[in-house]
């Protein structure tokens, strides 16, 4: 519904709950006791970590709830003001939930960027009141003539209010006539009350008494790419490496490394992180499979930041030059591919910070820098910083360094171990940056207790590494997945990551091939954000003896694949993650992370959830609907009825409908209870578009 004189197109939200914007003038009463009126209790969005505003990106449908009520049994209403960041106010109705909580929602897709404002208001609603209490009582034959009285002048005093269309007001003083007319019988006069046009009008422009107004809240509208994105990962030193007469090995450079750039996004890829780029300690480097006698031909390990030849704002030499790099940026961008670079606070023994600023470290008794440690692991390459001695001088040259990198084309930031370093100082980091470049996103690579990683979140971060690597049964995955789109997604948005350079899970070592299907169609379809690293469509899975890491580990090492052959012998998933890649795209459904629901099957490892989004709130003005059902297990057949809630998408329990697997092209009619096969050596997944019903 248009609130003001502008296109649909111009508004900065989309909502099938918007009324016509009207001005609301709180009852008067004696402010002596902490309830309102009309209680209002419990907003959302909102964040449980400090003082910090919930988030959202553009075009996220953004759920609206609150919690209110009155006492006795008259009836109240509940409504949601917007404000965008660019002045636009508009009006939505929260209807109230079926739980018998008195909770109330609604949802708006909200597209405009920047900071919005937004108060509940609670009121009675006289006409709900009426209409509830005259429907029992004429059809019972009680206070008839006192029911009628009382509609005719509440439809008296709707239709005197300016603003009303004239339509309107014709109808109802139609309607107080009649049903003030004596010739009209009760069963004529119940026919006024239930007439849902009449409903209608007083649903949109409310008869409203005792008014409360809640107070004014703030929510934070990040762009699309701080919660949508398919993510790869290499490193550019492998891409175009080669080994030379001699047995050396020469590395790749960004010039090589942008030769790979069209086959990432001919997958449908649109993010490439990079490690690290920076150059690489030479003192105590780590040789391979991270072991402490490193040869004079390997490269170590890029998370050692730092040498002679300069530290975080400095290219490898191997790489290339700073020029090289503003160029595989500039090449990137024109094949729709934007660079996240690494950002890792931490330093080499040589890096040019230990002699500049010793203090920025920790100094142990017997005078020594300490090393980087997470017992009984060492890490001798790398000292951490610390903090607390010079935090002013820290955050200067930590944003000098960002700032730099942004000047280079760079607009997100995949940051290393973020819990290891003081909340406070990303909170400050990010406001700061933001503040400048609110195009700038960080991704928070915390894998750690879930206080810690949702504080991150809540202080800023616009996306999260999570646990789903580890997260494999069908049990785990139903309440991790529906804990991402519920309980947390007000202030975390997570990304996906199906593997890393140091998370080779037993899953994945063990699992087969299917295994690597099997996770790829989850973390596609069931969070807008998802990520890749090398090596996973060549189903890389040997791990190095007792761990989780993968052998050779490329964090240390030159890796040479055979992209173009595997794809030629049929040994790739390429094809395969360019279909997901390309589903998502297609569906916005999957480009929303708080819609997932999910369903039931009777086998312990078939998982099924499913993501709706409404015709009023989607992007193209057509709603739409994906089913995923996947086996867990990859070591098996298994065969199963699936048991759906279809009024999740509007389609009533019983009735037929028709769904296409986006996978295999297979059509099937489906209903609410279905036969499902699912071979997890072939197809472990059926990923299901909804058709029209029949």
């Amino acid at each position: 519904m248009v609130t003001k004189t502008r296109s649909v197109r111009s508004r900065p939200w989309r909502s099938d709950s918007a009324l016509p914007v009207r001005k609301t003038r709180a009852w008067q009463a004696e402010r002596d006791t902490a309830a309102r009126r009309i209680p209002l209790a419990q907003p959302t969005p909102a964040v449980p970590w400090g003082d910090y505003k919930p988030t959202a990106f553009a075009g996220e449908v953004v759920p609206f709830g609150v919690t209110s009520f009155r006492e006795g049994h008259d009836r109240i209403g509940v409504q949601v003001r917007l404000f965008s960041p660019s002045g636009d106010e508009s009006l939505h109705r929260l209807e109230p939930l079926e739980d018998g909580f008195d909770r109330w929602r609604t949802e708006v897709a909200l597209l405009e960027q920047g900071i919005w404002r937004f108060r509940f208001e609670s009121f009675g609603d006289d006409f709900a009141t009426w209409e509830h209490a005259a429907s029992l009582k004429i059809a019972a034959g009680v206070d008839a003539p006192l029911m009628r009285e009382m509609g005719a002048r509440l439809f008296e005093q709707a239709g005197a209010e300016r603003g009303r269309p004239a339509a309107e007001r014709r109808a109802l003083a139609d309607a107080a006539a009649s049903l003030r007319n004596a010739q009209l019988d009760d069963a004529g006069a119940l026919s006024i009350v239930e007439d849902p046009a009449i409903a209608r009008y007083f649903h949109d422009r409310p008869v409203m008494s005792l008014v409360t107004i809640g107070d004014d809240l703030e929510l934070l509208v990040e762009r699309e790419r701080a919660g949508v994105g398919a993510w790869y990962e290499f490193f550019p030193r492998s891409e175009g490496a080669r080994r030379l007469k001699d047995g050396t090995i020469k590395s790749g450079t960004f010039r090589t490394a942008a030769k790979r750039l069209p086959a990432v996004a001919d997958m449908g890829f649109d993010v490439l992180y990079l490690p690290p780029i920076h150059p690489i300690g030479t003192l105590n480097r780590k040789g391979p499979n991270n072991t402490l006698d490193a040869g004079p031909g390997d490269p170590g390990s890029p998370w050692a930041i730092g040498s002679a030849a300069g530290g975080h704002d400095t290219v490898h030499p191997d790489l290339g030059s700073l020029a090289d790099f503003r160029s595989f940026v500039r090449q990137a961008r024109d094949a729709g591919i934007e660079i996240a670079l690494d950002l890792a606070l931490q330093a080499a023994p040589d890096h040019p910070w230990v002699a500049e600023h010793p203090e920025w470290f920790t100094t142990l008794p017997d005078g020594t820098i300490a090393y980087a440690e997470n017992p009984p692991k060492k890490y001798q390459d790398i000292y951490p910083v610390n903090f607390d001695n010079d935090p002013a001088g820290i955050r200067a040259e930590v944003l000098r360094v960002v700032r730099h990198w942004i000047a280079q084309g760079v607009r997100i930031f995949r940051v290393d171990n973020p819990h290891t370093k003081p909340l406070q100082f990303w909170e400050w980091l990010i406001a700061t940056v933001s503040a400048d470049e609110p195009d700038v996103v960080f991704l928070a690579e915390a894998f750690t207790r879930p206080a810690p990683l949702q504080s991150l979140a809540s202080a800023g971060f616009q996306q999260s590494y999570t646990y789903f690597t580890w997260r494999n049964t069908k049990a785990e995955l139903e309440e991790f997945l529906s804990g991402l789109a519920h309980d947390t997604s007000a202030f975390l948005r997570p990304n996906l990551f199906v593997n890393t350079p140091d998370i080779l899970t037993e899953y994945l070592q063990f699992g087969g091939r299917a295994a690597y299907r099997i996770r790829a169609a989850i973390a596609a379809t069931a969070a807008p954000s998802y990520g890749v690293y090398a090596g996973y469509e060549l189903y890389e899975n040997v791990a190095r003896p007792g761990s989780e890491e993968n052998i050779d580990n490329e964090k240390y090492e030159y890796k040479f694949r055979d992209w173009a052959g595997a794809i030629e012998r049929g040994d790739s998933l390429a094809p395969f993650l360019t279909r997901l890649n390309e589903i998502r795209r297609a569906h916005p459904a999957l480009r929303q992370l708080r819609n997932l629901s999910v369903h039931w099957s009777d086998d312990d490892a078939i998982l099924v959830y499913a993501k709706h989004i409404d015709a009023a709130l989607s992007p193209d003005g057509r709603s739409d609907t994906i089913i995923v059902v996947v086996n867990t297990d990859p070591h098996s057949v298994r065969q199963t009825m699936v048991h759906l809630d279809t009024r999740v998408w509007g389609v009533e329990p019983g009735t037929p409908y028709e769904v296409e697997d986006l996978v295999t092209g297979g059509r099937w009619t489906w209903s609410d209870h279905n036969y499902v096969m699912l071979d997890a050596f072939t197809e472990p997944v059926h990923i299901l578009h909804v058709k029209e019903p029949r």
